[in-house]
């Protein structure tokens, strides 16, 4: 039995689906492409892993940043962050924006009616990075389904990085939260829950205010991943919030990073287009 529990967005639990077409596919719903995930030893085949099990308790974890994007659900969770939008601007995520200290995944913009910006949210998703390979356990997935005639051999596969895939979102934010807290505009990181859970066990957390504060420039989002008949959704569960002086704490880290608004202004209205309009879902 295979440790895959989403293949391509798609519960491998599920037997009622065209599996041949969606492994030949290799397409992700979430961004409406290829999925982004490819064997090193061959760029042209797609993993497609999305959420596996792992643990003592066999717990579902999302290994994909992409997978936090069913729904919409996340942009839509920080639509109370843009204090300045107005009913009649239109709404855009801009995805990969370069400012001092790094890219952020996506902004979440309002705009008015010549598209011109007037609030914004930065918005970074971070699943947990895995060692070692997914692969055997994926092939394990198409012997079950009968769409490969020879049983892979299953050994110790993979793994939970915790402590890099922690430690490096954390040193990403504070170098980030600067930018934002200087033009007070918020910074929004979007998690699964167990990896949440484990920054509060290994960084000093109590100083992060459980009650999210419009007054912070740093939110952290977190959510619950949910078995819902034969589907899974992501479900909203906890907020935090906290200013770079609290990132700074949990690392003992400086970092000056700066830049106008007009500079962030410029670089949003130049991506912003049709095709980034906020849609409803899908």
């Amino acid at each position: 039995m295979s440790k895959i529990v989403e293949l391509f967005a798609y519960p491998v639990a599920r037997t009622q689906l065209d599996w041949h077409n969606i492994i030949e596919r290799q397409f992700c719903p979430y961004t409406q492409k290829k999925c982004f995930k490819v064997r090193k030893s061959d760029p042209n085949v797609s993993i497609g892993t999305c959420i596996v099990e792992y643990g003592k308790d066999s717990e579902d974890i999302i290994i994909c940043p992409h997978r936090l994007l069913q729904n919409n659900q996340i942009f839509f969770d920080c639509l109370h962050l843009l204090t300045l939008h107005q009913p009649g601007n239109e709404l855009h995520i801009v995805p990969e924006v370069s400012i001092p200290g790094g890219s952020v995944d996506y902004f979440l913009v309002s705009t008015d009616n010549n598209r011109k910006v007037k609030d914004f949210v930065g918005i970074e998703l971070q699943t947990i990075d895995t060692t070692g390979t997914v692969w055997p356990e994926r092939e394990m997935v198409l012997y079950d389904k009968g769409l490969i005639p020879t049983k892979p051999a299953i050994g110790k596969t993979f793994g939970m990085n915790w402590k890099m895939t922690a430690k490096t979102i954390l040193i990403q934010l504070h170098h980030k939260i600067q930018t934002f807290q200087s033009i007070n505009k918020y910074l929004v990181l979007v998690v699964q829950n167990p990896l949440l859970e484990y920054i509060k066990r290994e960084f000093s957390f109590s100083h992060i205010s459980s009650e999210a504060r419009l007054g912070d420039p740093m939110h952290f989002h977190s959510y619950s991943y949910l078995k819902d008949n034969e589907l899974y959704k992501i479900k909203f569960q906890h907020r935090y919030s906290t200013d770079s002086a609290g990132i700074a704490t949990l690392l003992g880290l400086n970092a000056n990073a700066n830049i106008e608004l007009k500079e962030i202004t410029a670089i949003l209205e130049s991506k912003i287009s049709d095709s980034t309009i906020l849609p409803l879902g899908r």
